[in-house]
């Protein structure tokens, strides 16, 4: 075993409760705590005298303790010690509360170095609960700059760099380069172990920037290479399905759909086409704004795999947006002999158990479902093509559960409205093709949003009332609340409440929040979408998907506590019919942040920008998810602060896919794989 494989619990001080603390910090061994980086650090300036020392300044100094410490009172159980330094220009009062072994602690006339915030008191300087460390010549003098680590409760500063300054000392060999020489010199990085050192410890400003690139040229670096390894592996492959079809009856199944595909969809189309005509299995992400037409894209695909003799399965993230599907796919294939299915979790057992002898022997063509569709006992008789809606929302092995079920590697096929800028789109699904549908239908008018605080409240109710006037249907949101889905139904129910008895008493309300039963809230959809509900009260379970023509109105209380994306996805329920749709923020602004967050939905209506600006105030971590995305949590990059450093990472990798010699890329991509951190290695192994 190296020695950076070896436990924290080897380091001298580091027992088992330490063990078991720094665990919970995700620190297991030497190497965790290397990777361990600071989040800030505290800059110790040079030494100064004590006569120059001014009031209110963080001061360094270097002076030996005079006299004997005292012990100046006590007051409600609280000590004060007192001891007076000197470095031959003046005197400083240095001052611990609660602290009485100081007084044993140091020795009078050896060299300290003291360092803190200097007040005036009582006509002397004091610095008050003092860093005192022996002084070292040379290390002291020029100022230092300390780590400053996350922490949890029952460890401290002191005990994380005792334990960085001890691993540090114990390195006495260069650290094993992840990076490939070539790619260290050309773009000018220093060493890693340097990188390692200098990131806890470094000497001043410009070091620390050259330490911070060199690692976040690291992450992202195996990031990509990972991902670009694993598309070439794919693009090799020759486990895939070849689907053929016959080319009369998919033109006359789109010549039916009453409408012309957009040039987008085209696009798209051709591109899926090409894919399923391969035998290398297709890897595909359509990614369009909400009401680009991705069903319909989707629709042409499945119905591509049963001409070819294949099954194909529509996977939803909800029971309601897979019934919706359902009846969006009846629709399509009114007319043509093809079986369909729904499979979800609230179906009756008996049912389940005969759609899954259905889908055995292969009299089912295409199944909609949830994750029902996952259980072990579903099998397929012949699988050829797997689409995930809004995709985002399956954990990466569930992804990989349902193409196990295929005799051969089925096609993928996975769609999101989520809405991800182009830039973060190519890195986070670095190993899928990627199509863009960027063109709404023609005749869609972009939703009029407008942002009004709650003081205009009884104002937005009495446009509600006046667009049921005119035969159309609406929403109004209420937030939701995620530490507390009993908030959550409990603020839908009591708007809900007050509504139908005062400011909406003459309309046909509804409710729908996520503490209802799946049966109870697919009722209330169901009676929404059949036009006998004028005004549905909800929470987010309608952010995704819901498709209700008619409703061409969205309300949205206390937006301000939404994310821009749900926002936007919020919106997109509305405008999906040649009528002019609205949306209307109801938020009082108490930051700067939602006020921007409220102008960018007002001013655009485009998923490219908002999405982008999302990414920008709420960072990728939060913006994505990335535990369901299967999106590394990158320890010291940032997406979009380190945008610069990415597109170097991403010219890099080219560089080192285009050399010839095989086996060494081949080294390179392993040791990519093997140093990646495990949910990014599930996303590119699987």
């Amino acid at each position: 075993m190296g020695l950076l494989e070896q436990s924290v619990n080897t380091v001298k001080g580091i027992g088992p409760k330490k063990t078991k603390l720094l665990a919970r910090l995700d620190i297991n061994t030497l190497e965790d705590v290397l990777y361990y980086f600071p989040r800030d650090y505290e800059i110790h300036p040079k030494i100064s005298s004590i006569n120059s020392i001014k009031s209110g300044e963080m001061v360094s100094i270097c002076g030996k303790f005079e006299g004997n410490p005292k012990l100046a009172r006590k007051h409600r159980g609280l000590s004060i010690l007192e001891w007076t330094a000197t470095d031959g220009t003046g005197q400083v009062t240095c001052i611990w509360f609660n602290q009485p072994y100081r007084a044993r602690q140091y020795n009078k006339n050896v060299p300290y170095y003291i360092y803190g915030k200097a007040i005036r008191a009582y006509g002397k300087i004091q610095i008050q609960n003092p860093i005192v460390e022996e002084y070292r010549p040379g290390f002291h003098d020029g100022g230092r700059i300390e780590p400053i680590y996350p922490l949890v409760d029952g460890l401290t500063q002191k005990d994380l760099r005792n334990l960085t300054q001890n691993i540090l000392e114990r390195i006495e060999e260069d650290i094993e380069e992840d990076v490939p020489e070539i790619i260290i010199r050309e773009y000018g990085l220093v060493g890693k172990t340097y990188a390692l050192k200098t990131i806890h410890y470094p000497l001043n400003q410009d070091t620390l920037e050259e330490a911070k690139r060199r690692l976040i040229f690291d992450e992202l670096f195996l990031m990509q290479l990972a991902l670009h390894g694993q598309r070439e592996k794919r693009s090799k492959a020759k486990n895939g399905l070849l689907i053929r079809w016959n080319n009369e009856d998919m033109a006359d199944f789109i010549r039916k759909l009453g409408y012309p595909l957009t040039g987008a969809q085209v696009r798209v189309v051709e591109e899926i086409f090409r894919d399923l005509n391969s035998n290398v299995p297709m890897n595909r992400l359509v990614y369009g704004d909400v009401g680009s037409g991705k069903t319909v894209i989707a629709a042409i695909a499945l119905y591509a795999a049963v001409l070819g003799g294949y099954q194909g399965v529509l996977m939803a993230p909800t029971e309601i947006l897979a019934r919706q599907h359902l009846e969006t796919l009846e629709q399509l294939f009114l007319g043509i002999e093809i079986r369909l299915a729904l499979l979800t979790g609230g179906i009756p057992n008996s049912e389940k158990e005969r759609i899954k002898e259905l889908l055995s022997t292969g009299e089912i063509h295409i199944v909609v479902a949830t994750h029902a569709i996952l259980q072990d006992d579903v099998e397929f008789h012949r699988l050829g093509l797997v689409v995930t809606d809004e995709q985002h929302r399956f954990g990466v092995r569930q992804r990989a559960t349902i193409i196990q079920k295929g005799n051969k590697t089925p096609h993928i096929l996975v769609m999101s409205a989520t809405p991800i800028p182009r830039t973060m789109a190519l890195t986070l699904y670095g190993d899928l093709d990627i199509s863009i549908i960027d063109e709404l239908p023609p005749g869609r008018k972009p939703v009029k949003t407008y942002h009004v605080p709650s003081s205009m409240r009884e104002r937005v109710y009495a446009f509600i009332r006046r667009q049921v006037e005119l035969g159309y249907q609406a929403y109004l949101v209420c937030p939701l609340v995620e530490e507390s889905q009993d908030i959550d139904a409990e603020s839908a129910i009591k708007m809900f409440n007050t509504l139908r008895t005062e400011s909406l008493s003459n309309l046909r309300l509804g409710l729908i929040h996520g503490r209802m039963k799946a049966d109870e809230k697919e009722e209330v959809m169901k009676t929404f979408q059949d036009g006998d509900i004028d005004v549905l009260i909800s929470t987010t379970v309608i952010e995704v998907g819901v498709n209700v023509a008619n409703a061409n109105l969205v309300v949205i209380e206390n937006a301000d506590r939404f994310g821009l994306a749900a926002l936007h996805q919020l919106r997109g329920r509305v405008g999906r019919s040649k009528d002019q749709g609205y949306c209307i923020l109801i938020a009082d602004i108490s930051t700067e942040n939602a006020r921007e967050r409220m102008n960018i939905m007002v001013k655009t209506n485009d998923g490219f920008e908002i999405s982008q600006k999302d990414l920008e105030l709420r960072g990728p971590g939060e913006f994505l998810g990335v535990k369901q995305h299967g999106l590394p949590q990158l320890k010291i990059a940032d997406l979009i602060r380190d945008v610069d450093i990415l597109n170097e990472t991403k010219d890099a990798v080219e560089k080192i896919m285009a050399l010839e010699d095989s086996e060494y890329k081949s080294t390179i991509l392993q040791r990519a794989y093997n140093k990646f951190n495990r949910s990014m290695r599930e996303v590119v192994l699987n």
